[in-house]
């Protein structure tokens, strides 16, 4: 995808990268191990990545971690990731909060482990004044979901008399939403080869510029953070108008 001599630096990173993390089971297979190791490898993507979109000046990091369709997977996989998660916010805040990262998290929390809410709300407490990159860690989420919760919300509001049926309008919805505050991702990156959302983001990805790219998730390196950006500056997002008319 880069050709030669090609740099980042050209033009300014985006404000927002989101990447679905794909291919860990896959990466296993391919070498005779079992998923879990896949899953044990991805942890160092995930710290090559934070790393990179610091150097590469993106201000927002969003990582899908654990969609709440995975629930479904077998149990001891499940189990094997909850550790994982467990490991990495014990062993990388000290780290993080020294690079001045902040740490969010998106996705219904109550499915969570309640020791893992607990880890996640002192990541997000010791971490809360950091501004150098904010890592949002997508976990236990979907985007339905979020978006049905966020109708329920507003549909009591109204029903309760506190908002006016007319006053709804896409700031309202949007403000329910996991993710207030954060901006909407500019780049929406899919590792492994597949090409499609999988309940990520759908209202936040309105504008998003998607690109998919084959390498496997536990291979993601800087050079594929960077190739990304440079097929996002290739792209003229006009947002539905026409070029040169916005």
């Amino acid at each position: 995808m880069t050709d030669p001599g090609q740099r980042t630096d050209r033009a300014p990173a985006p404000i927002h990268v989101a990447i679905i993390m794909d291919g860990n089971g896959r990466w296993a297979r391919a070498r005779g191990l079992p998923r879990t190791a896949g899953h044990r490898k991805g942890v160092d993507a995930v710290r090559r990545a934070v790393e990179a979109a610091r150097e590469l000046g993106i201000q927002y990091l969003t990582l899908f971690s654990f969609s709440a369709e995975n629930w479904q997977r077998p149990a001891e996989e499940v189990a094997d990731l909850m550790q994982l998660l467990r490991t990495y916010l014990r062993s990388e805040l000290a780290e993080l909060h020294k690079a001045c990262v902040r740490v969010r998290m998106i996705g219904e929390r109550d499915r969570l482990p309640r020791d893992i809410v607990a880890l996640i709300d002192n990541a997000e407490t010791v971490t809360r004044d950091n501004r150098e990159l904010t890592v949002v860690l997508a976990l236990s989420y979907g985007s339905r979901q979020e978006i049905a919760s966020a109708a329920r919300r507003l549909a009591a509001d109204v029903a309760a008399g506190r908002l006016a049926l007319d006053q709804l309008d896409q700031e309202k919805l949007d403000a329910c939403l996991f993710t207030t505050g954060i901006p909407d991702p500019d780049l929406v990156i899919r590792t492994s080869g597949e090409q499609r959302l999988s309940n990520f983001l759908l209202w936040q990805s309105a504008y998003a510029e998607l690109v998919f790219i084959d390498t496997l998730w536990p291979d993601f390196a800087k050079r594929d953070l960077e190739d990304a950006l440079i097929e996002f500056h290739r792209r003229e997002r006009r947002y539905g108008a026409i070029a040169g008319h916005r």
